[in-house]
């Protein structure tokens, strides 16, 4: 079983570290740590879960990802044609990695603040995440001082920034038990893995050894959602994703998601996106949309 708790290792040298994702998945469990957490995401087609907020991720998705606050993030492989390779970058600091000091004095007290908020995940939005992204691309080509001073600048642009939103619920909590930890890491792949195919609870229930009712009790505690809820958000991320990036026509992309039947495909998509999947595939092709590579 795995940890619910990770320790990450920063440079010695830059007391934080900066690394690059290249690869078929996050290979990242459902997990927290100590340590922020600055997440691009170039290229990927799945999902991120922080705290009880599920979203699918799409190029250009950054969040800040607070102290101790639970997420995982999942490409999804299982998808008709398969997912893009997963390409991200990452910034991984503790709130002092650059001294104690140095974060007590007045000029970074909005960096403090900006942490705290960020214990319920941030997501960055609009010409904030495009200059951030740039400084995190040029990150990778530049050591050293250059790189600790690029790293600070990008913690002040995000502490100025009102482009930003809270992700995970006040009243999130999760369990500290390290078997819950291996649980729902099952449970993420067992719904990833099936998500084309009717999913009962029962059977989910069943491959972790709880009864239907303790799982749905499990199911909250960690998530805030029902058990169908988040497999419904799932499924239209997955119909977003094709939808946008695929010529399969509606009713297609609808068995393909799962869903047994267009009318409820329909009706799910509308409650969840604000659209019909028609609309939503219009919109997206009038913004020309493209994944980028």
């Amino acid at each position: 079983m795995r940890p619910i708790f990770q320790k990450l290792t920063s440079s010695p040298e830059e007391g934080f570290a900066f690394k690059e994702i290249r690869g078929r998945g996050f290979d990242c469990p459902w997990h927290f740590h100590s340590e922020c957490e600055l997440i691009l995401v170039q290229r990927s087609g799945g999902f991120r879960m922080l705290g009880d907020h599920l979203a699918a991720l799409r190029p250009g998705d950054l969040v800040l990802v607070g102290s101790n606050l639970p997420h995982i993030y999942h490409n999804d492989e299982g998808a008709p044609g398969g997912s893009p390779p997963v390409r991200a970058l990452l910034i991984q600091f503790e709130a002092d990695c650059l001294g104690e000091g140095l974060m007590r004095l007045p000029a970074l007290g909005h960096v403090r603040r900006l942490l705290g908020r960020a214990a319920l995940g941030l997501e960055v939005r609009g010409a904030t995440r495009d200059r951030v992204a740039a400084m995190m691309v040029e990150m990778g080509k530049i050591p050293g001082v250059p790189r600790i001073a690029r790293f600070l600048e990008i913690l002040d642009m995000l502490a100025r920034s009102r482009e930003s939103r809270t992700l995970a619920s006040p009243g999130f909590a999760a369990s500290g038990n390290p078997f819950d930890q291996d649980r729902m890491n099952r449970v993420c792949r067992f719904i990833s893995e099936r998500l084309e195919r009717p999913i009962f609870l029962a059977e989910v229930a069943r491959m972790v050894h709880l009864s239907e009712g303790a799982f749905s009790r499990f199911f909250r505690l960690h998530t805030g959602k029902t058990f169908p809820a988040f497999v419904n958000e799932l499924r239209v991320g997955r119909a977003c994703r094709l939808l946008s990036e695929n010529e399969m026509n509606v009713t297609e992309v609808a068995f393909a998601c799962g869903f047994e039947n267009l009318s409820n495909f329909n009706r799910q998509f509308l409650r969840l996106k604000g659209s019909n999947p028609s609309e939503f595939r219009r919109a997206v092709a009038a913004a020309g949309v493209i994944a980028s590579e």
